[in-house]
């Protein structure tokens, strides 16, 4: 499986003409296996890699900056990362935070239309939808 993922990573790299670095494999690598977005901190304490948290942050950028990560969303001025490959360059997907146990899961399978601003003036360059309530488990 481990191997898999690390294939799938290098193969998302190529893809972007990225070089293969080992940070950017590993990054990568934990994306594709959590399940949901992820802070900068959970990414660097990440079980398996531990990781520099400065390398995790400048990795993230880059990753960003060539479109296969995102900021999903800021939640207690922190942000949330998680792979853009569910999300378009004007919408990404809903997220479900559940205010009991505070656990986010991404909603890919929830299509919301793109707003439409009625005052003149307004550009919206990205739309984000976060829901929150009780998940499953605490309901």
């Amino acid at each position: 499986m481990s191997e898999r993922l690390d294939e799938q990573a290098r193969h998302m790299l190529r893809e972007t003409k990225l070089y293969c670095t080992e940070a950017r494999v590993a990054i990568l690598r934990v994306l594709l296996e959590a399940n949901g977005p992820l802070r900068q901190d959970q990414i660097a304490g990440w079980e398996s890699h531990k990781l520099n948290k400065v390398t995790v942050y400048r990795t993230l950028d880059s990753l960003a900056e060539a479109g296969l990560v995102h900021r999903a969303f800021l939640q207690n001025r922190a942000w949330h990362f998680e792979l853009a490959d569910h999300c378009s360059e004007k919408q990404c997907h809903p997220h479900f935070t559940c205010t009991n146990c505070g656990v986010t899961r991404c909603m890919t399978d929830i299509s919301l239309p793109l707003a439409k601003i009625p005052q003149k003036g307004y550009v919206i360059s990205r739309q984000q939808v976060r829901l929150e309530g009780l998940c499953p488990a605490c309901a």
